[in-house]
């Protein structure tokens, strides 16, 4: 097929960054999976992403040609074709898309010439191979395609109305309803007719003969709101060729799968599996799900329950599922890293760089699943077992919502056996809980503006920056009870809106100003200082005195301790987050933050708890910037600029053409509108007051800074000398004594076990003799008093040793409440289940239980009911061998 059949992966990228940088093009590194300052999508889906912003005219890069080789990842959507990947030739979570750019320079004719040249004389694939796509009234691209490539004019497709409606088609294509947009032309592949499909535009598109190679997309127009093409000014191109499918067509392959690179971690899996059948579908899904997981984590995301964490979870546990149909149980996945780096280490070293990290978080999530699976897999299988046909929509929620398993996984599961999901109802349970979240995080007191006012003022001034009080400040607009008002009198609770302020409105974390406004013989005691339709500072508060009209001049006063040591947390916020990344690494990334007069709050992305030793040296590397006593340097730049500068922008905040950029020392530069100190010194001390888990993959510290610092520290010396005292010694002494105090009762727990055990001996001696025979088996039903559910437990073990084939249930009594445990042994055990015998006592007395077969727990109310419960168990066992 082509002159070069041992062609690698490795090679065509190479090969294809080479050909293009040959023709004046610059080559863009790949951009992260997770899009920069770009809200509006989970990942990066397309090698067009890292653009957008060029095509929409609010970027200008340094080049009018690049070229990359972008890593991209589609598995985000709501019911998208996960459960196809590994099943089917072609599915991808992560896939990597080649492409090279024209940003108003070149057009059609250089784009389509170099197309066909790397095609068909560097890559030699045969020409008559090769059938194309147009746009139906793009009749510049077909004569290019006829009259200068020479392609036979029934090899080019005109595609458009027969598709669909006008601009709809596959081969037009467009951002947004409105905006850039433009024809495209296709390349595709014949891989002969020995496989079933038509060409493109024909009722038999869908098949595996013909198969799409390249994408070049001419954005010519800009799209206007009446649906009318005005030209660009500039027209630009943007072409995508996914790797994957290139690779198996130069490699001779007809399946993405069977490549060099998917064929090396194929073997990875099998021998990690021990599965010697390397065409197993779950091979497939392991070696595709490597990429995506280890990718994902590169760039900071870590398995949660929500977001971009689930996506990655689902994925690690859909890989763990084909993992555990192959046979392994025991965690494998996070082995799979090193084949990955040696196939495409040498493409992306970040991967080699952050090994550590994916394996860790790997690690970590297949111990976390391990524990759910096993509990899950026996509801599914209960539920496959009463179900007909389709599992419930509610069971597979619960699946989802109580067992972890993504909606992906169960759905994995049934088509193996097979089975179906009623998504429609999966879907109702999900918007059932959602409704129930959104309910319980309602809460009175919001603030909002009315859009009519929105339109009659300008955005508030911010004057905090440089002072804490400011006069001559005018009352633009008054909310009362949510609505404008003309004036406000003492009594009122109400929102100031000024012109200037010097208050900051509550925002990244960042708690708002309290203080007051006054005029003469007036004063408005603000409690909270909020940012409205994101331009206005809204002062809430009360008059206290006077009144206060729309249009009136007032003196605002900021509380300034308040203020200061709320700086002190912010400013120690941005040194926080520098050591978390240094001595956890890179991959931490704030989750949520609030900076608060008495404490910080920060919530960061880390896999598993972080360790005292650890927390010890985030704590040191602060206080060591502290005392270094930077300046805190405040720049204003573009916002490549900040980027470039080495400032570190957070997800999911927006940023304008002009960012506010905080540097202090060379450990911390950030992105942040927020106040600050003069210099790192200000914030005197910093204490770590706790760490603990938010969610999966989400850590949070508190601590404290400055004098709030120095109050924790003197509060914890005065807990330390109380303790000692009471231990009577020394602060010195403190630990010693505790661990003799420890020891001392650990001896007497000891002795008092002993002594349960002695004194429950006593209370079972001759207790089987008083076993009943039913059905050929004892069956012993009592009440005993003083003993708790451990010393039950283990009377019952005793019983059963010595009645062989028996039933037993026992009970004891604490407080008013029933701890029950039933046992069945030996020949029983085929004919009687010990959680159906313990649940039917239980519901006797208000209770619940359950368990295995052989032994069950579980409690109810001591009662007058417990004594006749127990004496209707031999007939409940009668009753069940009939």
């Amino acid at each position: 097929m082509n002159n070069r059949p041992s062609i690698s992966t490795s090679d065509i990228r190479r090969d294809f960054l080479e050909f293009f940088r040959d023709r004046g093009h610059t080559i863009v590194p790949s951009a992260p999976l997770v899009p920069a300052n770009d809200p509006t999508l989970l990942f990066t889906n397309s090698g067009m992403v890292q653009f957008k912003n060029v095509f929409l005219g609010s970027e200008k890069p340094g080049y009018v040609r690049a070229a990359d080789v972008q890593r991209c990842l589609r598995a985000g959507g709501k019911h998208n074709d996960l459960d196809q990947v590994g099943y089917t030739a072609r599915h991808h979570t992560f896939f990597e898309m080649l492409g090279n750019w024209s940003f108003g320079d070149y057009f059609k004719k250089d784009a389509i010439h170099w197309a066909w040249e790397l095609l068909t004389q560097v890559w030699k694939l045969p020409a008559e191979r090769l059938l194309v796509t147009v746009y139906q009234t793009d009749d510049e691209a077909y004569d290019i395609w006829k009259d200068e490539i020479g392609i036979p004019p029934e090899r080019i497709v005109r595609i458009g109305d027969n598709k669909g409606a006008p601009f709809a088609s596959d081969n037009f294509w467009q951002m947004a309803d409105t905006g850039p947009c433009g024809p495209s032309t296709e390349i595709f592949y014949d891989h002969g007719d020995q496989h079933f499909g038509g060409p493109p535009g024909s009722p038999d598109e869908d098949g595996d003969r013909f198969i799409e190679i390249w994408n070049l997309v001419f954005m010519q127009f800009d799209r206007q709101p009446d649906g009318t093409l005005a030209p660009l000014p500039a027209p630009c191109v943007d072409t995508g060729m996914g790797l994957e499918r290139l690779a198996a067509i130069l490699q001779g392959k007809h399946g993405n799968y069977e490549i060099d690179l998917f064929q090396h971690l194929i073997a990875a899996a099998g021998r990690l599996t021990d599965t010697t059948d390397l065409d197993n579908k779950s091979l497939r899904v392991i070696a595709d799900h490597i990429r995506a997981c280890a990718f994902l984590i590169v760039d900071g995301v870590l398995p949660s329950n929500e977001g971009r964490g689930y996506v990655l979870r689902r994925i690690i546990r859909r890989a763990l599922r084909h993992g555990w149909i192959l046979g392994r149980k025991q965690p494998f996945f996070h082995h799979m890293l090193e084949p990955l780096i040696k196939v495409m280490g040498e493409a992306y070293p970040e991967l080699g760089k952050n090994r550590e990290i994916i394996a860790r978080a790997l690690l970590a999530e297949e111990e976390r699943f391990a524990e759910t699976l096993d509990s899950g897999m026996r509801i599914f299988d209960e539920v496959a077992a009463r179900c007909d046909g389709v599992i419930p929509g509610a069971d597979a929620f619960r699946l989802y919502d109580t067992y972890g398993f993504p909606v992906d996984l169960t759905a994995d599961i049934a088509r193996e056996r097979g089975l179906s999901i009623d998504m429609a109802g999966f879907d109702e349970a999900m918007e059932q809980q959602r409704q129930t979240a959104r309910a319980a995080g309602k809460f009175g007191g919001a603030v909002s503006i009315p859009a009519e006012l929105v339109a009659q003022l300008r955005p508030t001034e911010f004057l905090g920056y440089d002072c804490l009080t400011d006069g001559g400040l005018e009352v633009v607009a008054l909310l009362k009870d949510g609505r404008p008002v003309d004036a406000i009198e003492a009594g009122d609770e109400a929102v100031v809106i000024l012109d200037r302020t010097p208050f900051y409105a509550e925002s990244g974390g960042q708690m708002g100003d309290a203080g007051e406004l006054d005029m003469q013989g007036t004063r408005f005691v603000v409690g909270d200082t909020v940012k409205l339709a994101g331009q206005f500072h809204g002062h809430v508060g009360r008059l206290s005195d006077g009144t206060i009209k729309r249009g009136d001049h007032v003196l605002a006063s900021v509380d300034e301790s308040r203020r200061r040591a709320i700086v002190l947390n912010h400013s120690a916020t941005h040194l926080l987050h520098a050591a978390l990344r240094e001595v956890l690494g890179e991959h931490v990334a704030q989750k949520g933050s609030l900076v608060a007069p008495e404490r910080l709050r920060f919530d960061f992305s880390h896999f598993q708890p972080v360790s005292a030793e650890e927390l010890a040296r985030v704590e040191q590397r602060v206080n060591e910037e502290i005392r270094a006593n930077h300046e805190a340097e405040i720049r204003h730049m573009g916002m490549q600029d900040a980027l470039d500068f080495g400032a570190m922008a957070l997800f999911g905040e927006k940023y304008g053409d002009e960012v506010r950029v905080l540097r202090m020392g060379s450990a911390s530069t950030e992105l942040c509108g927020g106040t600050h100190v003069s210099r790192t010194g200000d914030i005197g001390l910093f204490k770590i007051v706790s760490e603990g888990g938010v969610s999966a993959g989400v850590r949070r510290i508190e601590a404290v800074s400055g004098q709030g610092a120095l109050d924790h520290v003197a509060a914890e010396q005065r807990r330390l000398d109380e303790a000692a005292r009471l231990l009577g010694g020394t602060s010195a002494e403190i630990t010693d004594r505790v661990r003799a105090l420890v020891e001392r009762q650990k001896r007497l727990e000891r002795e008092l076990e002993a002594a349960r055990a002695k004194a429950a001996s006593g209370a079972t001696s001759g207790l089987a003799d008083s076993a009943v025979e039913v059905g050929g088996m004892k069956v012993l039903a009592a009440r005993l008093e003083g003993l708790d559910a451990k010393a039950l437990r283990d009377t019952l073990d005793r019983l059963k040793n010595q009645l062989g084939d028996a039933v037993i249930v026992l009970a004891g009594a604490v407080d008013g409440k029933a701890a029950l445990v039933a046992g069945v042994s030996g020949a029983a055990l085929g004919r009687i289940k010990a959680g159906e015998l313990l649940a039917h006592v239980a519901s006797q007395v208000n209770g619940k239980g359950g368990g295995r077969p052989d032994m069950a727990q579980g409690g109810g109310e001591d009662s007058p009911a417990l004594p006749q419960a127990l004496a209707g168990v031999p007939g409940w066992v009668e009753a069940k061998l009939c």
